[in-house]
This record gives C-alpha cells, sequence and structure tokens, in this order.
C-alpha cells in the first residue's frame, strides 16, 4: 500500500519535527499526539516509517537483533557475529483491545513445565525492536498496558515472568501515542513518561484548507503518481535522519545550555528532573538534525516548546500548551547587541501613537447594561460524594458501587462458561451439601464488589433568574468543583444547559473535562427558564448515551433555583417531565441555588417528582459536611 508522503502533509510542523527528533534519538521517550479527529495524526506516523534506515538483523532471530551487537540474553541467541539479512523498519500498530500477552509476549508454559524448555511467543513489543511502535487512542487502553509499553520504552527491555520462568529479550524502539482529548485524558503520572508532546488543530487559513483538500484528493486519485512528485523531498528528509543519526554522538551540550533548560524546568514549576533530562536530550537531538556539534539556544527553546507543555504544573480545567512569554523569560536576552531603540525620556517619538484621552462622559453613559452577563467562577473546592444507588456493572473507575473483577469479594457464584478467582469456601459449602467429594460442577467462582465510573452530566440553569453575579459565580464554582470531582473519579461529563426557550447540548458526553470547563467558562446567562425543555434535552442525552454505553449508568445532577417561566404552564410541564425522568430509573440530584431570606422552596419540589437527592448549593462542598458534624458533636 502506497502511503501518503510525509513531506506532503500540510500545517503541521510542530508534529513533523517532534516525530524526526525522537527518530533522531529514541532515547527522548517518545511523542504523544493531542488533536481533535481528522487532523492528519496517524497519516503522519505511518508515513514516517518510510523515512526510516533500513536495518540489518541476524538469520533466523525473531527479535530482530543487531548482527554487529547482538543482545546477549536474546531467547533465539547466540548469534553468530557478522552476516544477517536487512529489511525495512517496522511500523507496529498496538490496536486498543490489545491483551497483556499480545503485548509482551507469552510463555508456553505446558512444555515448560513438562520438558523443562521454554518455549516463548513474541509480542508486539519484539516486533517493534529497532522500528516504530504506533498506539492510536492511546487514551483509551487499560493504564497497565500503558505502563507495560512505557516502561519498555525507557528501559529498552521486555521482560515476561511467569511461574517463576523468565524471559528478557531488547526492545527498543520510538514510540508514538495518538489521542483524542474529547474520549478522555491520561492520567498525569502516564503524560510524564512521554517525552514529547503535542498538540495539533485543523488549520483555521482558508488557503491552507484548500490546499490540504486537493493534495488529499489527488492522493486518492493516483496514489503512485502523487508519492512520485514528493519522492525527491522524501529522499532529502530520510538522508537528513541518517546524517543526524551519525552526528548525534558528537553533539556537545554545554554549561551555558544546561543553565537555559534548568531556568526554564523551575520556570514551569515542573515536578522531578525528568522534564530537564528530557529537554536536554530533545535539545541535542535538534542540534544534530539542524547540523551543529554544539547545543544552542534556538536548539533549547525548540527542545522545551515539545517537551514542557505536558509536564508543566497545571490542574486538570487548564488548556495544555506553553506560554511562550515565560519561557523567552525564562531564556533571558538573547546574546549580541541589542536592536532595540532606547525609549524616549523626553515622550513618545514621531509616529506613537497619541496619548488616549481620558472618558469624560459620566461614568453610567460608559457601558449599556447586557441582556446576556458572563460570570467566571472561583477555584474548584473538593465536593462530597454523589453516586448512583445500587451496584453497577461498568467500567472501574470510583464513584458508585460495582460488581467488578476486582475489589473486595462479597460472595460466590456459579461459572456460566466464563473463569475467574475460585471461591473456595463457596466450593466446600457445594460441596459438602452433595455428598462432600469436590466436582467439577460445585466450582464457585469470586463475587467481587469495587467502584466504577458513571456518565456525570450536568443540566446547568442558564437563565435570567441566575443570572445575579454572585448566584452565577456560586453555580461555576460549584460546578467547575463538580468537574474536578468527575475527573478524579474517571467518569464521563456531558453538560447541558437551558435558557430562553430552549435547551443546549453544550458538550456531548466525554471524557475530557478540561473541555467541559471550558464550555462551562463561555456559559452566558440571562433570558426566561425553560426548565421543562432542559430536562427533556437531559433525557433524550441519557438515551442516546445509553444505547452507546449500556454498562455505564447515568448520574443527572439538575443545578437550578427550580423556577419555570418559559412555555405554556411551565411549572406542571417541569414537574411532569420530571416524573417521566423518575420513572426510567435514572438517579438524579437537585442542587438548588435558591438565595435570599424569601425562599419559595422550588428546587425541593423539582427534587420530589425527580425522587432525588436535595442539596443546597452550599453544601456542595465536602467541608460543609464536615462543619455540620462537628457543630453536631459539639452540641
Amino acid at each position: 500500500m502506497q502511503h501518503f508522503p510525509f513531506s506532503a502533509v500540510v500545517g503541521s510542523d510542530d508534529l513533523a519535527l517532534s516525530l524526526i527528533l525522537t527518530t533522531v534519538s529514541p532515547s527522548v521517550g517518545g511523542v504523544l499526539v493531542r488533536g481533535e479527529k481528522g487532523t492528519a495524526k496517524s497519516t503522519m506516523v505511518r508515513a514516517l516509517a518510510a523515512l526510516l534506515p533500513p536495518v540489518t538483523v541476524a538469520d533466523g532471530c525473531r527479535f530482530s537483533c543487531d548482527p554487529a551487537e547482538p543482545d546477549r540474553s536474546c531467547p533465539d541467541g547466540p548469534h553468530a557475529s557478522g552476516g544477517g539479512r536487512t529489511r525495512p523498519a517496522r511500523l507496529v500498530e498496538l490496536p486498543v483491545g490489545a491483551t497483556e500477552d499480545r503485548v509482551i509476549g507469552s510463555l508456553q508454559l505446558a512444555k515448560a513445565l513438562s520438558s523443562g524448555v521454554t518455549e516463548y511467543e513474541p509480542g508486539l513489543l519484539a516486533d517493534a525492536h529497532r522500528g516504530l511502535l504506533y498506539v492510536d487512542e492511546v487514551n483509551l487502553l487499560h493504564d497497565h498496558l500503558v505502563d507495560l509499553l512505557l516502561d519498555a520504552a525507557a528501559m529498552g527491555r521486555s521482560t515476561v515472568e511467569r511461574d517463576g520462568v523468565s524471559v528478557a529479550h531488547a526492545s527498543r524502539f520510538v514510540l508514538v501515542g495518538t489521542m483524542n482529548p474529547e474520549e478522555g485524558e491520561l492520567r498525569p503520572q502516564l503524560l510524564d513518561r512521554f517525552g514529547l508532546s503535542v498538540e495539533v488543530a485543523a488549520p483555521r487559513d482558508p488557503s491552507l484548507r484548500v490546499q490540504v483538500v486537493r493534495r488529499r484528493l489527488a492522493y486518492e486519485a493516483d496514489p503512485v503518481a502523487f508519492a512520485a512528485r514528493f519522492e525527491e523531498a522524501e529522499r532529502s528528509l530520510a538522508e537528513r535522519i541518517v546524517k543526524a543519526q551519525a552526528l548525534l554522538p558528537s553533539v556537545v551540550l554545554g554549561d551555558a545550555a544546561l543553565e537555559d533548560i534548568a531556568r526554564i524546568c523551575a520556570a514551569f514549576e515542573v515536578d522531578g528532573m525528568r522534564a530537564d533530562l528530557v529537554t536536554a536530550r530533545a535539545a541535542i537531538a535538534h542540534a544534530a538534525w539542524e547540523g551543529r556539534t554544539d547545543v544552542t539556544r534556538d536548539d533549547v527553546r525548540a527542545a522545551a516548546r515539545l517537551a514542557l507543555p505536558h509536564r508543566r504544573r497545571r490542574n486538570p480545567f487548564d488548556a495544555p500548551g506553553i506560554d511562550n512569554d515565560v519561557l523567552d523569560e525564562a531564556l533571558g536576552p538573547d546574546e549580541g547587541p541589542d536592536d532595540e531603540p532606547e525609549p524616549d525620556p523626553d515622550g513618545p517619538g514621531e509616529g506613537s501613537p497619541p496619548p488616549v484621552e481620558p472618558d469624560d462622559r459620566p461614568q453610567g453613559e460608559l457601558a449599556r447594561p447586557s441582556v446576556e452577563t458572563n460570570h467566571q467562577a472561583n477555584d474548584p473546592y473538593r465536593t462530597q460524594l454523589f453516586s448512583v444507588a445500587g451496584a453497577g456493572r461498568g467500567e472501574a473507575g470510583k464513584r458508585s458501587r460495582a460488581i467488578t473483577s476486582t475489589g473486595q469479594v462479597i460472595g460466590s457464584r456459579v461459572p456460566h462458561g466464563d473463569h475467574g478467582p475460585v471461591h473456595v469456601l463457596g466450593t466446600l459449602i457445594a460441596a459438602a451439601r452433595d455428598g462432600g467429594v469436590v466436582r467439577p460442577e460445585h466450582v464457585r467462582l469470586s463475587v467481587k464488589e469495587g467502584r466504577e465510573s458513571n456518565l456525570v452530566l450536568l443540566c446547568v440553569d442558564a437563565s435570567g433568574s441566575m443570572a445575579a453575579h454572585k448566584r452565577m459565580e456560586q453555580v461555576k464554582t460549584a460546578v467547575l468543583s463538580l468537574l474536578m470531582d468527575a475527573y478524579q473519579r474517571r467518569d464521563k461529563v456531558g453538560l447541558v444547559t437551558f435558557r430562553g426557550s430552549a435547551a443546549e447540548l453544550a458538550l456531548p458526553p466525554t471524557g475530557s473535562v478540561e473541555i467541559a470547563a471550558r464550555r462551562l467558562a463561555e456559559l452566558p446567562a440571562g433570558g426566561r427558564t425553560p426548565l421543562a425543555e432542559g430536562l427533556l434535552r437531559a433525557a433524550e442525552t441519557i438515551r442516546l448515551e445509553h444505547l452507546k454505553d449500556p454498562r455505564r449508568r447515568p448520574l443527572l445532577v439538575v443545578v437550578t433555583d427550580g423556577r419555570a417561566t418559559s412555555g405554556a404552564d411551565p411549572v406542571v410541564r417541569a414537574h411532569q417531565v420530571a416524573r417521566y425522568l423518575a420513572d426510567t430509573g435514572v438517579h438524579s440530584v437537585v442542587i438548588d441555588c435558591e438565595s435570599g431570606r424569601m425562599r419559595m422552596g422550588l428546587a425541593v419540589q423539582l427534587a420530589e417528582h425527580l425522587r432525588a437527592e436535595y442539596v443546597a448549593v452550599g453544601d456542595v462542598s465536602a467541608d460543609s459536611i464536615t462543619a455540620a458534624v462537628r457543630a453536631g458533636r459539639a452540641a
């Protein structure tokens, strides 16, 4: 199959540079590519494999040992030095549903135990040795498999240990992971293990978008002819990569460059020393790529832009990326004469803009009141735990009770063609009731209870009754705190807002609370209160999400003061919809945002119709519960 040429991709310069640097120096630690769908992430990774130099492997070796420097512990060894065969570098793709045995390989235990011969079946880590390992949707891969990949990438070896038998082999590869942040984030511990990180997005320049479409259509019409157009550019890139790899050992990282790196990492408050090491390795690789033997400030700046965005200290709601002003300030002024003109102590020079005159209008005329307002949230706080009643069977998480494969043993069950840990006591009791001799039909499996993640759907009132500054600020802070809680408990989150005469699905259910927080920050307030429409949109969102992911149970959180003022007979209709939602079995929480001395208690009524938990907005914080308990004890 003819792949799209690497040099033909438009508008992904940072991604191209990051892939090249980790190819020049695999010790950089791989690349994590974050971006929305349709941004050529997979296209560029697959195209990179064609630029890698071919490798020479030992004859008969399934682990791609270099005959010049064979791995002494290779399961197919020992290998005779010299000889071998040459083949193209491999691109190995790891599917999301891969098992641990498929990734690291497996031992033929029956043969090992019966004849004492260790028979090892190589996995994907062996196939990827001296090539590229590509993991699409790495954020959807199980965490323990990501740990295995990153450990192998860092150590250059993969080890399999089963029942006292151990096999190890070399596994050095360029690791590239791609992800769509809308589908969930990686844990910070895993993020830090990727050497470089780059954010990609579709170009906004219409001329670039036209160029992208033209090239793609030309490729689809005749892939061979299209590749021929870029053959010279591809050959030039491949040759430059080989030269950079040869030059890499000669590059010198001086004390001045090391001090620049240390200042930058300190300025961005990164944790640990991995950021300094990765930045140094990437700067060396960048110097080799540019054909230099000394690391310059430009190399350090380019490396920091790729090595620090995912390591800088930030909360889950901060957008990834790096502040170039902070980077330039940490680096300090460039060496050499200062070309900036000195400021005129006597005032602005010729051509300067005129000074701004103070506005002499009355203060009340400086701005006209707007129907819509927008208020920002304060810092989020730790919330009390809201969970779904009963025990589910969803994905592992930290919110609601669930029957899981890990956790506390709570009982036993009869196997239904499946396997799992044996419940010894349950097995013995079943045998005792049937003569006392244990037979296969008496075997019982353990039933374990743990925690699951849920769909947390926030239904937020953004009408005029909520538009008072203090109230909307309090609401946004509470919702932001709930988003933080959902992030920590590994839930999916969605956001429905209602105002005016309609409700809007501001954010379809996603694993990225960062995007949810951004939608919340942009949320205006004003207009009438279509409470029924908000509940109906929430019900429809939950129904559609259940079709996609039937195991994930929903938790509906309605943030409102309970008013309904839009449409005919709005209060009766809202309560009818609430009873419909309750009848579907959706577990709900009503967070009451009503304030003031004279309260109507409408949110309490809504909670009764929803058969929902009722919480005042001031009691969402876990600290409020602690304070109440302490006050009760003092009394």
